[in-house]
């Protein structure tokens, strides 16, 4: 035996053990795919670990992301990032211990960076430790202020504090208790009595959100510091409350020219818009929404030029800011949407995926597809060459005279991408894999071969040749037919076909070919058609009978065809 040949000494075939020996050999043109590549294996630095263990965050597959943050904090240590990354993967899971330790080894490391607090305060608060999950959250919003996912975090935990006694608050504050009118309002508060776990889902009601914030003044997570004060409970019901600004009068201005260029929007009285955008930013200019909304009117006049750059500058002063991600990402999606309207494919794509990365929105998401799609596409379409085509194939019909099969496939591959509705290239690719025994992948170009010509000869004809050299002689026997229907002359097709008719029948690769067959077997499983077997084993006068029925005889003929069975 050669080197490099591997026996089997036995194998299944449909429900049967099949005692024999099989002998496989290497194909040359797997030999020669791995010789030219490269077999050094480069250890994944750390960085290549986090983002491998992110991409499966994003999936869900939570244990991957675990197990590839792990392997990156072997490698590096002191890096909060991982830590922070494999809490909230533990937290994924449940397992909020693990998520716990963490997040408080990412804030050892790193006691500047907000998200780390984050982590460990959403860690305590699936462990039901409010009170030290509230103490976390204040903390993450002493550091990034401006944050809105950590001030609902706040709100949440602040308000499961107090949420078995919110009725009665609510009942006693001067401001809220009109509230209880609403029987809506009340259900949703006795619902969210007796399932805390459901604020989440509840606070998009506006009056419970309005209620959570004002029983527990979420909208002033500064006041206080967590390490001077006992844990905070809800203060109790004040008869006279002052209501205290949340605003100063520059930001109220603001918010008051916003809603005059909002109205003059959807007046489309654009240029009225712009004013009023531009000057709740020079009143607020650390709130990008300004910006955003300019960018709209923008975009609604076809200026893409200034809308691009309107929402750029949002970008930058948002990352500043440490605006809310949602709303980086909708800047950034707005500059993809307008190199899409300028048929600008790839830097749309380019901008949608940075959008993307700050927030995955679904209609981002699609339009990146689609984009990615298109883009594919076109770089196919850019690269077909009917003239680069013909000139590889001469050079691979060249290499396959001079036996040098590996560099034919390589021209007649690169022939295909040059001119892929060219049935002659797949046509000399599927000679090509049969001289490297790779018959499947000969038969399949010789299907595609056909299916673009179904007149040209040659397709059939290899066709037949590669499901001779597989054993199928049945196949091969149609397709010799077929070749002779285009051609009565073919001697190729002619000597074929008797050689078809005269090769002995492999009861093997029959059985195998027959148990890989749905139509067959559903055939033979049928109860009738097995009576009618029987029958005709038993009384072979029978088969006459049975012809005459045209399904029976249909369904004889395919086992005829499939060498199941013989008459004669």
């Amino acid at each position: 035996m050669e080197k490099g040949e591997k026996t089997i000494k036995s194998h299944r075939v449909g429900n049967q053990n099949v005692r024999g020996s099989l002998v496989l050999k290497p194909s040359p043109a797997r030999f020669s795919s791995v010789l030219s590549g490269d077999c050094t294996r480069v250890m994944p630095s750390a960085t290549e670990l986090k983002d491998r263990g992110n991409t499966f965050l994003q999936q869900g597959k939570y244990d991957n992301a675990i197990d590839c943050y792990t392997s990156a904090i072997e490698l590096d240590p002191k890096n909060h990032v991982l830590y922070s990354n494999r809490s909230a993967a533990y937290a994924k899971v449940g397992q909020y211990e693990d998520a716990l330790k963490d997040a408080e080894e990412c804030v050892k490391l790193n006691a500047s960076w907000a998200k780390g607090y984050s982590r460990k305060g959403a860690a305590l608060e699936f462990l039901k430790r409010f009170d030290e999950a509230e103490k976390a959250y204040m903390k993450a919003a002493k550091l990034d202020p401006s944050n809105v996912s950590i001030l609902e975090s706040l709100t949440s935990v602040r308000a499961r504090v107090a949420l078995k006694d919110l009725k009665s608050r609510v009942q006693a504050h001067p401001t809220l208790k009109d509230l209880l009118n609403d029987s809506v309002y009340v259900r949703n508060l006795e619902l969210l009595e007796k399932n805390p776990e459901m604020l989440g889902l509840l606070m998009k009601d506006p009056k419970i959100m309005k209620t959570i914030t004002t029983l527990f003044h979420v909208d002033e997570p500064m006041e206080t510091d967590p390490s001077d004060s006992p844990s905070p409970s809800p203060p109790p019901p004040q008869k006279d409350p002052e209501p205290k600004p949340q605003l100063n009068e520059e930001e109220s201005s603001a918010l008051k020219e916003k809603e005059l260029g909002n109205a003059a929007y959807k007046s489309r009285n654009f240029p009225s818009a712009i004013e009023h955008y531009e000057k709740a930013f020079q009143l607020n200019p650390k709130d990008i929404t300004f910006l955003t909304n300019k960018s709209a009117v923008y975009f609604e006049m076809g200026d893409f030029a200034e809308c691009i750059k309107t929402c750029e500058k949002a970008v930058d002063l948002g990352r500043d800011l440490h605006a809310d991600y949602k709303l980086i990402a909708k800047a950034l999606s707005r500059i993809g949407h307008c190199y899409e309207k300028q048929e600008d494919w790839a830097n749309a794509k380019k901008y949608y995926d940075k959008a993307l990365s700050e927030f995955r929105a679904p209609d981002i998401i699609k339009k990146s597809q689609a984009l990615d799609k298109k883009l594919k596409e076109m770089e196919k379409q850019a690269y077909i060459d009917p003239d680069l085509a013909e000139h590889e194939k001469q050079l691979g019909n060249t290499a396959f005279s001079n036996g040098d099969f590996p560099a034919a496939m390589k021209h007649y591959c690169e022939a295909i991408k040059r001119n892929p509705n060219d049935p002659k290239l797949y046509s000399n690719r599927a000679a090509c894999y049969s001289k490297l025994m790779e018959f499947s992948c000969a038969l399949k170009d010789c299907e595609t071969c056909i299916t673009l010509d179904p007149k040209f000869i040659k397709g059939y004809l290899r066709k037949a040749a590669c499901l001779m050299a597989m054993k199928d002689v049945t196949q091969a026997r149609s397709a010799y037919r077929k070749a002779l229907e285009l051609d009565p002359n073919c001697e190729e097709a002619r000597s074929g076909l008797l050689r078809c008719m005269s090769a002995e029948p492999d009861e093997e690769s029959a059985r195998q070919r027959a148990a890989n067959d749905p139509e067959i077997q559903a055939i033979l499983s049928d109860p009738a058609m097995r009576l009618i077997l029987n029958q005709m084993s038993e009384d072979p006068s029978a088969l006459r009978e049975h012809l005459q029925n045209p399904e029976i005889a249909e369904k004889l003929a395919k086992l005829v065809d499939a060498g199941i069975i013989a008459l004669r």
